[in-house]
């Protein structure tokens, strides 16, 4: 007795990648519509802001610099100098929980300036910001 083989029990060996074409095609096509959206700048204008919008976090604990429209800086109600601010801020750096900062410049100031102290926040890999502004 002979066993015949029909053609459609073979397995297919070949991979079929039309499914996987369209799923790349599909992700360049999303991609390329949504990049430029991504690019938008928004106009802003600081350092003024609405009193609706202001939202009050009295659970946070903050460490406040201020930069006065002399360029002078201040840690808490202290002035120092950038280098003390360095240093301050590695010393708070090391803390297990870190407060978050809250910036303070004078909208006067050349934007070089705030910065500068920015660099000095970032340099200390502190994370957590938060840059004050006036309520109208």
């Amino acid at each position: 007795m002979r066993i015949k083989h029909k053609a459609w029990l073979n397995p297919n060996t070949e991979v079929n990648i039309s499914p996987l074409m369209d799923l790349a095609f599909s992700l360049l096509i999303i991609f390329m519509i949504s990049t430029p959206l991504l690019e938008q700048t928004i106009p802003i204008s600081l350092p003024t802001q609405d009193k609706n919008s202001a939202s009050e976090r009295p659970d946070i604990k903050f460490q406040v610099i201020s930069i006065n429209k002399d360029s002078q800086i201040f840690w808490g109600r202290q002035p120092v100098t950038l280098e003390e601010l360095n240093r301050l801020l590695g010393i708070l750096a090391n803390e297990k929980d870190p407060p978050a900062i809250s910036l303070r410049a004078d909208r006067s100031l050349r934007y070089q300036e705030v910065i500068d102290v920015l660099d000095a926040i970032k340099r200390n890999n502190l994370t957590k910001l938060h840059l004050d502004t006036e309520v109208k």
